[in-house]
């Protein structure tokens, strides 16, 4: 049996050191209450409800949440403790992640960055007398400002706005405006009119639902269909002409408008007033991507443990092995190891970047998030499959803690942003002066060692830039007077440049990290898998790189067994490596697949 080489002393101060890396100083703080929330009797998994009754336990739920809060308007105002609430309870609960994100960052997040306007009372939201959600995309328009319909025109006689949906594209798709749940409020973006001119999108806080939970008037809230993702009741709402009080309007310097109807703004684009009123997708994008590596590392730790208890016939007839003997099932689970470290230092990184951002550094800041958070829900989605597939027909029950967050990691890579769209928004921006290869190596590269983090680092540097070169050639070689075509002969190199600089800016990360730890045993980890995750990726471009003399034909041709190598060195510390994301056992061995039992207490009556 595949296990840990470490003395069973050492490897607990290794994995002590892991988790202290993976989650840094904030641990204690930040990490470990929910951790410990989240492993308690009402979240554990309930099996035969039906989607409608996962809903409303998720509400449920999100009471608890709240009680943990000692005040949630400064929880909000914090994306690192916000980001680390989503990275724990997708395993225990996707909808509940869902209502939890539109409600504390969306909702809640969006009020309190708006609190320089007039003052407002936040006490029924911060105690979830009333629970918030966010409406922008519109079924027709999706989030684009140029097109979204909806309006709120201002009556400088009563000192009100009429909020309206003039089509059945404006209406508002898809957030969880239901009854389920109890009373609600919303943020919803409009466009404002004032004497007849639009002045732009801007978001507006309105009531749903009166205190029974029954629409308000003018307000249309039907269910849409059941999705394949987390059980939410999503719906789509409209308003017809509802009135809405002067206070309604969420202001701050990048719009106000006084009682009298005068407008002013510091800001001179509708689109960027539009883009500063919904600032908050940006710390949703890192909240999803929290929630994607928080169901991804549980996933693995599933996956490895189960591969480590489940036996299977080995080489020789009537002998038995731990399915993680194979190589061929364990190096699948030894990569998808090394993506999640870097994933979740990547992610580290841009949450840290986006919450020190000064104002002149937030363009960088937000952009860099969107790139993470595309390249992580991405990887997720790959991780998460792998481990699905790793344990078999089990893999496939909810109660599991894999197939059900998979399907609901799919949300996460439309949500704040569809992945494609703000990767596409991303590659045009570096392709227009925000973003500079690195200059290549004066060494020549037979001088240079595949097992050198420093020589992996610059190859990985070098596949940017021989992407850079293709899209920024054909930018420049496409004919002018159809910038349609022009682009799109650019971009599929410009999207490639984009994957580029996010796999070298998570392999980074990771390095970085890997020289931070003070324990040898899990720096000496952390270094390999740096070494495969690099490996990887350069093996996918080796033939780029040697035609742009990044590599030798040698070196070329040792890539399969370095990697084979690292894979060999790595695999007996699986166990180890898992348990450093600190998936607590009270979840862990919930699950049928890691009971000694499996099914039984959880079948249900024939």
């Amino acid at each position: 049996m595949i296990n840990t080489s470490l003395p069973s002393d050492q490897a607990t101060s290794t994995t002590a050191a892991l988790t202290r890396a993976l989650f840094g100083e904030q641990l204690e703080r930040f990490h470990e209450p929910w951790r410990k929330l989240f492993s308690t009797e009402p979240f554990r998994f309930r099996e035969g409800l039906s989607p409608d009754e996962r809903a409303a336990l998720s509400y449920e739920r999100l009471n608890l949440i709240n009680d943990a809060l000692e005040k949630p308007e400064d929880f909000v105002a914090d994306v690192e403790r916000l980001a680390a609430l989503h990275e724990w309870v997708g395993p225990v609960d996707a909808g509940l992640g869902t209502v939890a994100s539109i409600h504390y960052n969306l909702f809640l997040g969006s009020l309190v960055d708006h609190a320089s306007g007039p003052e407002r009372d936040l006490g029924e939201f911060a105690s979830l007398r009333r629970t918030g959600t966010f409406l922008c995309t519109e079924a027709g328009h999706g989030n684009s400002a140029a097109q979204l319909e909806t309006t709120a025109t201002y009556d400088r006689a009563t000192g009100e706005f009429l909020l309206h949906t003039p089509s059945a594209a404006a209406r508002k798709f898809m957030p969880n405006t239901s009854s389920t749940g109890g009373p609600k409020s919303t943020v919803v973006a409009a466009r404002l009119i004032t004497d007849g001119e639009d002045r732009g999108v801007f978001l507006f806080l309105a009531r749903l639902s009166d205190d029974d939970g029954l629409p308000m008037p003018g307000v249309e809230i039907r269910r849409l269909p059941q999705t394949a993702t987390a059980p939410v009741d999503h719906s789509i709402t409209s308003f017809d002409h509802v009135r809405l009080p002067y206070d309604a309007l969420l202001q701050s310097d990048h719009g106000r408008l006084t009682p009298e109807g005068d407008f002013t703004s510091s800001i001179g684009s509708p689109r960027k007033r539009f883009l500063h009123s919904i600032g908050r997708v940006t710390a949703g994008k890192l909240c999803m991507s929290g929630y994607s590596l928080g169901v991804t590392r549980h996933a693995l730790a599933v996956a490895v443990r189960h591969a480590h208890t489940r036996r299977t016939s080995g080489v020789t007839a009537g002998g038995s092995v731990p399915l993680f003997a194979h190589r061929s099932h364990h190096a699948p689970l030894v990569d998808a190891i090394a993506t999640t470290y870097a994933a979740t230092f990547l992610h580290r990184a841009a949450v840290r970047q986006w919450a020190r951002a000064t104002e002149p550094e937030r363009e960088n800041a937000e952009r860099f998030a969107a790139i993470a958070k595309g390249w992580i829900t991405w990887r997720a989605r790959a991780v998460m499959t792998e481990c699905r597939e790793r344990c078999g027909a089990q893999g496939l029950f909810l109660a599991n803690g894999i197939a059900g967050q998979l399907a609901a990691n799919e949300g996460t890579i439309t949500a704040e942003g569809d992945n494609l769209v703000i990767w596409v928004k991303a590659a045009g921006e570096m392709l227009l002066g925000h973003f500079t290869p690195k200059e290549r190596h004066e060494a020549e590269p037979g001088d240079r060692d595949l097992g050198d983090p420093a020589f992996l680092q610059d190859l990985l540097a070098d596949i940017e830039r021989i992407w850079h070169q293709r899209a920024r050639t054909r930018l420049r070689s496409g004919a002018a007077g159809n910038p349609l075509n022009r682009w799109n002969a650019t971009v599929t190199p410009a999207l490639e440049l984009v994957d580029a600089y996010a796999h070298t800016q998570a392999a980074q990360a990771l390095l970085d990290a890997a020289v931070q730890v003070s324990d040898p045993e899990a720096q000496r980890q952390l270094l390999l898998l740096h070494r495969l995750f690099a490996l990887r990726r350069v093996a996918a471009h080796s033939g780029d790189l040697l035609a742009e003399g990044h590599l030798t034909s040698d070196q070329v041709r040792q890539l399969p067994d370095a990697a084979e190598s690292a894979v060999a060195d790595l695999a007996p510390h699986a166990m180890t490596l898992t348990s450093g994301f600190a998936v607590a056992d009270e979840i862990l061995l919930d699950h049928p697949i890691n009971r000694p039992e499996g099914f039984e207490g959880s079948l249900l009556p024939g």
